[in-house]
């Protein structure tokens, strides 16, 4: 059964949510908490500089965060990159993907420091699948154009990035995300995988529900098919730098929810 929380600006102010950064204190991770690491990685034309908010959010409450650099050249390469990082973990880690990195995570979350997986408006193919496969029978919205160049690279048009990508980041943030751009592979898209992780480990989703680089219906059957808690977010494709607070608080819901098993 899927699991969904609504998180709207008018359910938000009813809640308190909205203060939530000023008014509340942050909770340190229980001593009982068995997950106590954190592994993020990033999506396509982007970086892993876009974490900063929820690698700040994460460290305050005391956990161990280490954000991926994706070379964005293949998917085995982006895996590898994924999967040195989670060699460095000391314990077991919730690994969380962003948009492409949810094809990422789908893939290397088979390793064995993974405890769960966080999909941030990701993709998460199944085993034997390719990432162009999970479009099929949706429509990505307009705003989002990718420019392929000649030599196999893409990136998002730059005269569409805002809209399509980071629509509620200021104009500021948006002009930098766009002219820091790192082009992927196209070819990735076609790759299919071997290991679908989401098969095998408990899984969250972030779903952004003005996101414009995907259909929303498209977000919410993946998020259904591998069977995520669900938290719906008002923000742009952007929700990972937009919305920290959000996103860690889904990450630090994910881990806190070990301890609470091992605890019953």
């Amino acid at each position: 059964m899927i699991k969904t929380i609504r998180t709207t600006a008018a359910a938000a102010t009813a809640a308190g949510f909205i203060g939530y950064a000023q008014a509340e204190p942050l909770q340190p991770i229980p001593d009982l908490q068995t997950v106590r690491s954190v592994v993020l990685v990033h999506g396509a034309f982007a970086d892993g500089s876009g974490w900063r908010g929820v690698y700040e959010e994460l460290a305050a409450r005391g956990y161990s965060v280490t954000i991926v650099q994706n070379p964005l050249t293949s998917l085995a390469d982006d895996v590898a990159a994924t999967r040195r990082a989670l060699d460095r973990q000391a314990g077991p880690a919730i690994l969380v993907g962003h948009s492409w990195g949810g094809t990422v995570i789908t893939e290397a979350g088979v390793h064995a420091n993974v405890a769960g997986l966080v999909y941030v408006s990701a993709l998460s193919p199944d085993a034997g699948e390719t990432t162009a496969q999970q479009y099929a029978g949706f429509t990505t919205p307009p705003e989002f154009v990718i420019d392929a160049h000649s030599d196999g690279f893409g990136f998002v048009k730059p005269e569409q990035f805002k809209a399509g990508f980071a629509a509620d980041a200021s104009d500021a943030d948006a002009a930098f995300l766009r002219d820091s751009q790192v082009p992927i592979a196209l070819s990735a898209f076609e790759t299919r995988l071997e290991n679908a992780a989401w098969r095998t480990k408990p899984s969250w989703a972030v779903i952004a529900t003005q996101d414009k680089a995907f259909d929303q219906k498209m977000l919410q059957a993946m998020a259904k098919r591998i069977g995520a808690a669900v938290t719906e977010v008002p923000a742009s494709h952007a929700v990972f730098m937009t919305r920290p607070q959000e996103v860690a608080d889904v990450i630090d819901g994910a881990a806190r929810s070990f301890s609470l098993a091992k605890a019953n």
